[in-house]
Order: C-alpha cells, then structure tokens, then sequence
C-alpha cells in the first residue's frame, strides 16, 4: 500500500510556523517571503481537509487538530536533523577522488597534497589525471578541477583563480648572445607552443609586435611538457601563471618579458550541487579556496580581474 504524504515543503513551513506562531519568523527561518509560508499552509490545510490556525486580535494560534498535528511530527524534524549530521559526519572520512588535468596535478596539486593530509589525515585523495572534462561529474568522481567560464549545470563551482600567460624562459637563455629585453626580441627565439599556436598569436597581437617566428617552434600535448621545455632552455614558452609559478618560485624559470596576456578562462572546484557540503568535499572545498587565497596575495604575477 502506498504511503499518503503531505507536501514536505507545506509541512516544513507549518513546522516552522507552529513552532513560532508567527509566518514572519517562519519566513526568515526558511528564507522565503510572508506569502510563501501562507500559500505552503494553505494548501496543507487543504490537503488534509482541517484548519490548522486560526488568527486573534493580531496573534497566530493553532487550532486543536494544529496543535496536535505539531506534536506529533515537531520531533520527526529533529529526527531527520540529527540523521542528516550523522550522515555528514560519517562522509567526512573515506576516498575522495579528484579529477583534474595532468599539469595542474603535477604543477600544482600533488606538491601541496600533503598539506591537505596533514589537516585531514582521514581523508584519503585519490588522484584521476584527465586530459578533457565533459562538463560533468561521473559516479566514481567527487570533486573536479575544471578550467573555463564556471557556468556547468547541476554543478556547484567555486573560482579558485583567473588565469593569465606570460612568457617564461631559462635564465640561461639570457646568458647567450640572443637580447630578450623586449617583445621584438622573441623573433630572435624558439617560440613553444602550449597546444597550438593560438596563444602566441594572441599574444603578440596584444604586445604590439610582429613576430615572424610565431607558426614554428614545437607543439606540447600538455602545460607541464611545454614548461619542461623550457626549463631546459629549448626556448620560450607562453606559460600559464598558476602552473608556471613553482618554477618561477625556484629559480627554474624567469619572466624576461613583463606582457602579461589574461585568459578568458579560470580555474575552478566543482562537485555535485546536492554533495556540496558533504564532510570530505566540504573540507577539501574549504582548503582549496583558502590555500589559493594565501597564495594569490603573494603571487609574482597578480590575477587578472575576471569578468566571466
């Protein structure tokens, strides 16, 4: 036999209002107007058939069968209330599985994991190095890093940074006959490409400079390939400054050119909508945001201002 339920939100305002025999206060409880909660108890009262207030000299009372009806189901809320932290409390330990592209895996994530481990030692990360993201979280993924507008439906997305690219070399490379002082310089250089060639071309139209050189040089598969390169002195690269920055920090790798081009892109966490504030996402959410805030104050190369 099927069970006879009333409309759970229509029940969730009458809870509320019968708790504080007030539809303002029920209002600011649940964040929806005065009207909201009388049109959810109107249509309770007309799904059961009762009335279940009744108004008096600018006061809110219950009838007999509103008073009776609040007794019996004002501990059910409780019961689902401390289900719910039982429920979260539980999911802040075990796997979680974050997928995200190799560079920032490799340039970004893994040298900080531990830090991550250090505050939530119940927390075990399991890293999914994926070359392209659909837009969508699949079953055995919790969190994802996605690189774009931060517009995905049915996903929660919290910016951690705007992106920009900035020429980066060895500074070995200064040590040569070859000047890199200005951005004419580059067509004295072997140009490395992040992809394609796009990126070079957007940049030297940005700078004001022809650069002949701008369709050769080689093409890398990935960020962190074309940053190798570099550091090896193979030539300049277009790197993207949250990747690029630990070689920047550490001396593998300078800014010789101070023409900084802004992506449209940013980075972002996403997870599911509805697993948003689940333990183990909330706290690797939390981290996430809170370590790129400490580090965009310091950052060598300021964030753009991102206008998605």
């Amino acid at each position: 036999m099927s069970r006879r339920l009333p409309p759970l939100n229509a029940v969730k305002a009458f809870e509320a209002a019968a708790r504080h025999l007030s539809f303002t206060r029920a209002a600011e409880e649940l964040f929806v107007t005065q009207a909201a909660i009388s049109h959810q108890i109107k249509a309770l009262e007309e799904f059961l058939g009762l009335k279940l207030f009744r108004r008096r000299n600018r006061s809110l009372l219950l009838t007999e069968e509103g008073q009776s009806y609040f007794l019996d189901i004002k501990d059910l809320f409780t019961q689902l209330s401390d289900a719910t932290e039982r429920l979260l409390a539980r999911s802040a330990s075990g796997s979680l599985t974050v997928s995200l592209a190799p560079s920032f895996a490799i340039q970004w994530l893994v040298p900080r994991l531990a830090k991550f481990s250090e505050l939530h030692p119940e927390v075990d990360v399991r890293i999914k190095a994926v070359d392209m993201d659909e837009g969508s979280l699949s079953d055995d993924v919790d969190v994802a890093i996605y690189y774009g507008r931060g517009k995905w439906p049915g996903l929660r997305a919290d910016m951690l940074r705007a992106e920009s690219l900035v020429p980066v070399c060895a500074p070995s490379l200064l040590a040569g006959s070859k000047p890199l002082k200005a951005p004419g310089d580059l067509k004295l250089h072997t140009l490395l490409h992040d992809m394609s060639r796009r990126d070079w071309k957007t940049w030297a139209k940005m700078a004001g400079v022809e650069l002949p050189n701008v369709s050769q040089g080689p093409i890398f598969s990935h960020s962190s390939l074309v940053l190798q390169a570099a550091i090896h002195g193979h030539g300049v690269a277009l790197g993207y400054s949250v990747l690029a920055r630990p070689d920047i920090e550490a001396g593998r790798l300078i800014c010789p050119i101070d023409k900084v081009l802004p992506s449209k892109n940013a980075y972002y966490l996403v997870c599911q909508e509805s697993q948003a504030d689940l333990g183990k996402i909330s706290a690797f959410r939390e981290w996430m945001v809170e370590t790129f805030r400490q580090e965009n104050e310091s950052d060598p190369i300021p964030a753009p201002v991102y206008e998605p």
